[in-house]
């Protein structure tokens, strides 16, 4: 230490004493330790970053509720499952050259939901929370304020351009972070007519299935002079919103007696095939593996009732569903077709379900499984014309706390430096690392993989004796604080990561809207 004052007090005091020659002197041994040699490795890769500013290509990836304290649980977790302490290693897009954080608050919301935040996103403006493609001037839930409040989004954009469209999500394809890209709606929930009240029916108001379905007619509509053909890819759950209340209409793979939704007695999947003769209309794995991607014009792909499955209970649907990466390497496959160019979003909507369930199990191994749908994308496209963003919309009351040692199981107890037992709280009783502010709280539903199981037992917040219980189990909730019906969203910043053309326009701490203006200058959409 004596040594190191005095060489840096010399610097200090003779000018022509290079302190960069003292200190290569001084830090030999520092030099060679791996963690300086990682250091050097990154900020070199960084200097030998080449930037561009146009895209041919642009997918957008959102991990619906994918917070900070989620990629470094979901990070943790994925090195732990190879064999590794975890710490140590990254999710595909943590690696990408730029990134920023991202501020989601709604106009009239501190912490935010789903619509305001991916209409944020897919249109340059922020707007209230519950409502879809419309500005702020909307009032929730009244039809009459949706007309002249409506905004164009990066899809309807990309569609006027030419370009090849798609939207891929988890979560039913109605679902609000989905169809935030293609709706108009005074209210997220009004997924079918069925969740529609008589007075905005009878004003004219659309239900967002049928807003997907008419995406074709109703923007050409709008925007008069224009031709498009329509969405290409569209992948996801909810197919109970595009089908009569009929048993005759069910699908072969109906979970419910009555599959469908729909009281106007519409089949939206006809109506589609009819739109669209030359078109797949899909709903199992065998349909979806039958693709012929080289070929295919517009897929629709609605393969389940309501959500898909959670990537750890997939296994379980009874006609197969494809996984998230599946269904990006596939529709990739279809949309790089165009010579012009393609736009695709792509939605993980059950992290967001993992964790308003209280599972962290089901939230993490769904937020790995993204980023092995984005390493696909990024396996399947050429880094010099393809934008990818990687965000969420919003964050979790999900923590990361304790004092545990360098790989303890991220859903274990935790076991402090230097111990080998569970350490204990005030109370004598062990506790986990990982947790919730508030939600339906504990529960030990051994190997079950599907998080929404929980919501059939009574809340039980507060404290409890884990001392027997695996926590690492798949059944395993965790303990919340609050009791309340579901655990809700968080409003801290959340992450924005870029590769490719237009990447290093996303720095700083930025608005949400933002990320449209990056993909808009990238694509060139409104010049």
């Amino acid at each position: 230490m004596r040594k190191k004052t005095i060489a840096l007090l010399m610097a200090s005091i003779l000018p022509s004493v290079s302190l960069s020659a003292l200190a290569v002197d001084l830090f030999n041994d520092q030099k060679t330790n791996e963690w300086y040699k990682q250091g050097e490795k990154v900020l070199a890769n960084k200097l030998a970053q080449k930037t561009q500013n146009k895209a041919k290509n642009v997918i957008l990836f959102v991990g619906d509720g994918m917070g900070i304290s989620t990629l470094t649980a979901a990070r943790i977790l994925q090195g732990q499952q190879a064999g590794n302490s975890g710490e140590e290693g990254y999710l595909s897009f943590e690696k990408f050259p730029f990134s920023a954080l991202v501020k989601t608050y709604n106009v009239d919301a501190q912490t935010p939901d789903s619509a305001g935040t991916m209409t944020a996103m897919m249109s340059g403006l922020k707007s209230d929370a519950g409502v879809l493609g419309v500005d702020e001037d909307i009032e929730r839930g009244d039809c009459s304020t949706v007309k002249g409040n409506e905004v164009a989004t990066l899809l309807e954009l990309a569609e006027i351009r030419g370009l090849s469209t798609g939207i891929i999500s988890t979560a039913r394809i109605t679902h609000a972070t989905p169809a935030a890209a293609y709706a108009k709606s005074a209210d997220r929930n009004w997924e079918d007519v069925s969740d529609m009240p008589d007075k905005a029916i009878t004003a004219g108001c659309e239900d967002i299935a049928s807003q997907l379905i008419n995406f074709e007619q109703n923007l050409e509509a709008r925007y008069q002079g224009i031709d498009v053909d329509g969405l290409d890819v569209i992948f996801g759950g909810g197919r109970r919103h595009f089908l009569p209340k009929d048993i005759a209409f069910n699908s072969a793979d109906a979970i419910s007696e009555v599959e469908g939704d729909r009281t106007d007695n519409i089949d939206l999947t006809a109506q589609w095939q009819t739109s669209y003769p030359n078109g797949k209309y899909i709903i199992d794995q065998a349909g979806f593996d039958a693709l012929d991607t080289a070929n295919a014009q517009q897929v629709l792909g609605l393969f389940n009732e309501s959500h898909m499955h959670y990537e750890a209970d997939r296994a379980n649907d009874i006609a197969g569903e494809p996984s998230l990466t599946q269904m990006t390497t596939k529709a990739l496959g279809i949309l790089d077709n165009n010579d012009k160019g393609y736009f695709l979003t792509v939605e993980s909507g059950r992290i967001d379900h993992g964790h308003h369930a209280g599972s962290a199990y089901n939230a993490l191994t769904d937020t790995i499984e993204f980023a092995n749908a984005v390493q696909a994308a990024i396996d399947n496209t050429n880094p010099e014309e393809t934008l990818i963003l990687v965000t969420a919309d919003h964050s979790h009351v999900f923590t990361i706390a304790g004092y545990p040692k360098r790989g303890n199981p991220i859903l274990g107890k935790v076991i402090s430096v230097g111990k080998t037992e569970a350490s204990l709280a005030r109370d004598g009783m062990p506790y986990t690392t990982v947790g919730y502010t508030n939600g339906q709280g504990h529960r030990n539903l051994t190997g079950e993989t599907d998080a929404d199981k929980g919501y059939n037992e009574a809340i039980n917040t507060g404290r409890i004796d884990l001392t027997v219980i695996n926590t690492m189990d798949s059944g395993y909730h965790q303990e919340a604080n609050i009791p309340l019906g579901s655990e809700t969203h968080a409003g801290e910043d959340i992450s924005v990561h870029a590769m490719g053309p237009g990447a290093q326009l996303v720095q700083g701490n930025i608005e949400q809207s933002v990320i449209f203006h990056v993909i808009n200058k990238a694509l060139g959409l409104i010049e």
